[in-house]
């Protein structure tokens, strides 16, 4: 018997949940791609995509995933033999490094493990190190570890040292959950997906960048007929924006998901995610103080807003996320890049997604399944946990 017949739950880091309106946007036929409401959409659609960057500059959107957004930056930035700083705190911080290099640019990396933020001694270190780097490369939130990064302070730093770089920032976990202020902040290049913050199905990505941006790197040498950001910055007509035939139908649902963001607001988007948040947060403390339960971002200040990253011991993150699966319909995302020496194969993590089209009673709902799964399965864990999340919220 299980009772995961119903309407499931998928609370992993992405695809995140879509919104009944995203998906009703996009059950149409196909549309004219010539002329007609489509093209007269674009428009729009671009400056409320600023809006939720807190941008006023440039933008390229592609057809393609959040990996694509790290080649498009990295094509257009990015010269062969240049350096790159890379300040990593997870797996996808090493991604990014990792296409950067494979396209021939050097990587100076600077790991602050898989379980805490950017330290800005060791990130000066880095930037003294190498005064000549085209570009330091930061994530804002990486999604295995769920470590939050302070880029305004980055800024500062590199602004306080001369460093002639561009700040480059991947938010493709953190746009449209936490606050991110592209002009405020200093950053320069910014990449970004549809299918995290924004509620749209996988297959749109975003590259912001900066007027300094576009000029530095007119002679980059890196840049393809379909990765160059400029033509896509400055369309004139509609197929300049997608080198091709348009993602229409993706296009109609991003329509719509920016509609219900501006509709509520972004500081208060921003608001709601880090209320959900601390609720999580409220329940993990509440567990962890009997058994192996805990955050794998120690201090809440540098906890990222859309995903929580958490382990038990042993096999038991599987575990738990096997029965709230199968047995309750609510989907835990696996630990992603985060074995370690006692834990080979990664069996003890997961992560619990809180982004996008969620609200207090999913949340909450979550939490009491995962409550529900350690107990069923025996593993060892503090009361309490529904009661502080919901003082949490309330």
């Amino acid at each position: 018997m299980t009772l995961a017949n119903g309407r499931p739950y998928l609370a992993i880091p992405g695809p995140s949940v879509m919104p009944d309106r995203v998906l009703a946007a996009m059950h149409r036929a196909a549309p004219n791609i010539y002329e007609g409401d489509l093209i007269d959409m674009v428009g729009s659609l671009r400056a409320d995509l600023k809006a939720v960057a807190c941008s006023t500059q440039n933008l390229a959107i592609y057809i393609g995933n959040g990996h694509a957004t790290w080649e498009a930056a990295n094509s257009n930035v990015f010269r062969r033999g240049d350096t790159a700083i890379v300040l990593a705190t997870g797996r996808f911080g090493h991604g990014w490094a990792e296409n950067a290099r494979l396209l021939g640019v050097d990587t100076a990396i600077t790991d602050f493990g898989k379980a805490a933020p950017i330290d800005l001694e060791r990130a000066e270190a880095a930037l003294r190190a190498h005064p000549d780097a085209r570009a330091v490369m930061v994530t804002h939130v990486d999604t295995a570890t769920s470590a939050r990064n302070d880029v305004a302070a980055v800024r500062r730093l590199m602004d306080d040292l001369g460093h002639p770089g561009l700040l480059m920032v991947d938010c493709i976990a953190s746009l449209g959950c936490d606050e991110f202020r592209f002009d405020a902040w200093g950053a320069d290049v910014m990449i970004a997906a549809s299918q995290k913050g924004l509620m749209t199905p996988p297959g749109l990505g975003f590259v912001f960048f900066s007027d300094k941006a576009l000029e530095a790197c007119k002679g980059s040498d890196l840049r393809t007929p379909y990765w160059d950001w400029t033509p896509r910055n400055a369309a004139q007509w509609f197929y300049e924006n997608w080198y091709g035939t348009a993602p229409t139908h993706h296009l109609f649902g991003l329509r719509e998901a920016l509609d219900m963001i501006h509709e509520e607001g972004i500081e208060a988007v921003w608001d709601r995610h880090s209320r959900l948040a601390s609720a999580v947060w409220a329940a993990a403390e509440a567990w962890g103080r009997e058994g192996a339960f805990r955050l794998n971002i120690a201090d809440p200040q540098h906890r990222g807003h859309s995903v929580t990253a958490a382990r038990l011991s042993g096999e038991d993150g599987t575990r738990l996320r096997r029965w709230t699966e199968h047995q309750a319909g609510v989907t835990l995302g696996i630990g992603l890049g985060m074995a370690e020496l006692d834990d080979p194969a990664g069996h003890a993590f997961f992560r619990i997604a809180h982004m996008g089209h969620v609200n207090a009673h999913m949340t909450l709902g979550a939490l009491a399944v995962m409550d529900a799964g350690m107990k069923a399965l025996g593993i060892a864990h503090g009361s309490g946990a529904l009661d502080a999340a919901a003082r949490a919220l309330a």
